[in-house]
């Protein structure tokens, strides 16, 4: 009986190649999923989102956090660890801090009429420009969650200045200057945690 070697190295490169594409189209769709998945996850109320802190506030922020009474605009202690956006609702500022837990930039805000509630988040989604539910354009928001249907984020109005048009509309926007949501556009990708405090 006469092998044939040729025809077998044949159907070992035939083979090989099939179990080479069908790999490449398992990651690929496994992949896929995965994205999908984190979208479905972005857009996802904080509340609902299943993350550790969603919509919780943590017995570590549910009271105002130690301030330094020398230098009230230095960041509180307590407010976390790691890189993070940190915001005091009392206080009406925002700690822009790197892994190291250095402050890389930190500035007064107007908030709108709806606060979130002290505990952790994650940037959820960002838009270059929009319009704030007061009607006035706005740019370089960044949304961590949203309290009774109201989005809260930080942006800054394109025409300058940090007031909301209209104060009996709720909003959840926190307005800035336009140089420090520049700064926090930069700092606060999808998924940077944002701690929120007294």
């Amino acid at each position: 009986m006469k092998y044939d070697i040729s025809l077998d190295a044949e159907a070992v490169r035939v083979a090989r190649s099939s179990s080479g594409i069908v790999a490449g189209l398992t990651a690929a769709a496994v992949a896929a999923v995965g994205f999908l998945a984190y979208q479905a996850q972005a857009t996802v109320p904080a509340s609902l989102g299943g993350r550790p802190g969603a919509g919780a506030s943590p017995s570590a922020t549910a009271t105002k956090a130690p301030r330094d009474r020398r230098n009230p605009a230095a960041l509180p202690r307590g407010s976390g660890a790691g890189e993070r956006v940190v915001y005091s609702v009392d206080d009406d500022r925002v700690w822009l801090v790197d892994e190291r837990g250095r402050v890389q930039h930190g500035f007064g805000v107007h908030p709108g009429s709806v606060d979130p509630t002290p505990g952790k988040y994650w940037v959820t989604s960002r838009s270059n420009t929009a319009t704030g539910t007061d009607g006035i354009p706005i740019e370089h928001v960044v949304r961590f969650t949203t309290v009774s249907g109201v989005t809260i984020g930080f942006s800054a109005a394109v025409g300058g200045g940090t007031g909301l048009a209209d104060e009996t509309v709720k909003t959840g926007g926190i307005r800035e200057t336009r140089a420090d949501g520049d700064a926090m556009w930069r700092f606060a990708t999808i998924g940077v945690p944002v701690v929120v405090i007294r």
